[in-house]
């Protein structure tokens, strides 16, 4: 039995992905935890030196994003917190230097397209330093169908943005953006209408 397989029967690793997964307070730094997340970087460092269109690229890539389409194409280098609550369906592309953390569970729709450099967050910190000390929470991101994320994007925990939208280069999203939009900005807000909506 694998390292991995002997964390993925551990009850105390269990309990805390559960919570994290489900928006409950859970602790991101139990020993359990520290090994999961070690066992991903170790992945992320074999995807992270192999060869470009090497064969064992798309093998590593299956491995860290299980529950994706087989085709998601992703450009080294990537980095990621858990890999297997990254949901990206059919047709997706991350360019370079995109950083995932997905304890909340990251949706893509098909054919979405996510420029270099973005940042999409799941992981949320209480405000309060003591209960800062004590536990996070998180909230999932969901991304729709054949969007356009432009580069150095950052997308906050909890934020839905709808099928077809394109979010301009740089923007910082913090709250949902509508399908079928341009939106830009820090705050992201809604610039325009797309694919002839009013």
């Amino acid at each position: 039995m694998t390292r991995r397989e002997e964390l993925e029967n551990n009850p105390a690793l269990q309990e805390e992905l559960r919570r994290m997964s489900c928006g409950e307070h859970y602790n991101a730094h139990t020993p359990e935890m520290y090994a999961w997340r070690d066992e991903v970087k170790k992945l992320l460092r074999r995807l992270n030196i192999t060869e470009y269109h090497e064969p064992t690229m798309a093998e590593i890539t299956r491995q860290l994003l299980p529950n994706s389409a087989p085709d998601v194409f992703v450009e080294p280098p990537f980095h990621c917190d858990y890999g297997n609550l990254i949901y990206a369906e059919e047709g997706v592309f991350i360019n370079f230097g995109c950083i995932i953390l997905d304890g909340g569970g990251v949706y893509i729709g098909k054919k979405t397209l996510i420029a270099p450099g973005v940042h999409i967050f799941t992981a949320e910190h209480p405000v309060d330093a003591n209960e800062r000390d004590k536990w996070e929470s998180c909230r999932p991101v969901r991304i729709g169908e054949r969007c356009w994320i432009g580069g150095d994007v950052t997308i906050c925990p909890g934020v839905t943005i709808g099928d077809r939208s394109v979010i301009g280069a740089g923007s910082v999203v913090t709250r949902d953006i509508p399908s079928d939009c341009v939106a830009v900005g820090n705050p992201c807000k809604v610039i325009r209408r797309v694919n002839g909506k009013s």
